[in-house]
């Protein structure tokens, strides 16, 4: 799953890639308890969840917000 492979690059949890003021989580999974794999599912229906941009370099990911984070790829 490439997803998956991401998080990993990025080495955070599901739960750190949501938008959680994104109106998708508030109206169906604010506090609900979900797994990762409930959360990488919910990312994978539902896109605009994911924080982004995320620039993936070889083994290493970082979410470009602030843009100044993707120099620490490089």
């Amino acid at each position: 799953m490439e997803l998956k492979s991401i998080l990993d690059k990025l080495g955070i949890a599901p739960i750190d890639l949501i938008r959680k003021n994104e109106a998708i989580w508030k109206e169906n999974f604010k506090g609900k308890t979900l797994s990762d794999k409930e959360l990488v599912s919910a990312m994978i229906a539902y896109p605009k969840l994911m924080e982004r941009p995320i620039v993936v370099s070889g083994e290493k990911a970082v979410i470009g917000r602030p843009a100044e984070k993707i120099k620490t790829l490089f």
